[in-house]
């Protein structure tokens, strides 16, 4: 669970990293770069004799849907939805990684599913806010389509490694970047129809979208499946939502932002992040 812990404070900095520094770059330019960053990360540490063409083809795959098209649809619904309810959509995640354990594993969980759901309740504690968007189900259909496939990513990825434990995360995680990198780079060209990489970016924004990419990407995400596989799936979905409240600290507390805080917003706060906490209790003792 350290894993997931980790990851989870890493990447409740990286919202208030991109509010506020990498604004003006295309979405999916950052994705893109990103990826392509966390790739050359972990390609010094890519074993090709450990798998098979046929691992290394589903690895490949893994990597393209549960990364790429995750962050292209996530960032796409920028466009039809304001932030918060960006944010309020993707609190769904947790369920549908009990949902698709379940269907997988042929049986039901009804103790990771109250958990799941207390951490959903607790995560649209803090999140909601009001609906001010006419185009509101495309956006809502473009982050369902990123919950499902980051939710699947986790729960295949625990799979397939618990089912190779010779295999070392480390070896292996390279070709999830690549399926990645291609897919948000094929992305980027069709949809933004501007260069995978944003070369006009300043030096502050390019030393940001370098550390977002060997850190919160590169790093994070291998942390994040590596935790996966070491822990029970109930506590793997809470986890999805408790980066919420700490992204707020982060947001209002240490970027600036807590003139921004009324009272309410901070009586959600501690209250969502309370349930948050009761659902990964919930699923570590179950």
């Amino acid at each position: 669970m350290i894993y997931l812990v980790i990851t989870t404070l890493i990447w409740a900095f990286s919202f208030g990293l991109i509010g506020n520094t990498l604004k003006g770059i295309d979405p999916l330019q950052i994705a893109d770069t990103r990826l392509l960053l966390a790739f050359i990360v972990f390609l010094p540490f890519l074993k090709l004799r450990n798998t098979n063409w046929q691992e290394k083809r589903q690895l490949v795959l893994l990597g393209a849907f549960q990364y790429g098209v995750m962050y292209t649809c996530y960032l796409s619904a920028f466009r039809y939805l304001p932030s918060h309810l960006v944010a309020l959509f993707s609190i769904l995640t947790p369920l549908y990684i009990v949902i698709i354990n379940d269907l997988r594993q042929r049986s039901f969980s009804p103790w990771y599913i109250v958990a799941t759901m207390l951490s959903i309740f607790g995560a649209a504690v803090i999140k909601m806010g009001k609906i001010e968007s006419s185009e509101i189900w495309l956006g809502f259909g473009l982050m369902q389509i990123a919950n499902v496939a980051f939710a699947f990513g986790q729960v295949y990825y625990r799979d397939w490694k618990q089912a190779r434990p010779q295999i070392r995360d480390g070896s292996i995680f390279g070709f999830l970047y690549l399926g990645a990198a291609v897919f948000t780079t094929i992305a980027t060209l069709l949809i933004s129809q501007q260069s995978p990489i944003p070369f006009d970016a300043t030096p502050t924004q390019w030393l940001v979208l370098v550390y977002m990419g060997f850190i919160a990407s590169g790093l994070g995400f291998f942390f994040w499946n590596k935790g996966g596989t070491q822990t029970n799936v109930g506590v793997l979905a809470a986890f999805n939502n408790a980066v919420v409240p700490l992204a707020m600290f982060a947001s209002l507390f240490i970027f600036g932002e807590v003139k921004g805080g009324s009272t309410e917003e901070l009586i959600r706060l501690g209250i969502g992040s309370l349930l948050i906490v009761i659902a990964l209790l919930i699923a570590k003792r179950k």
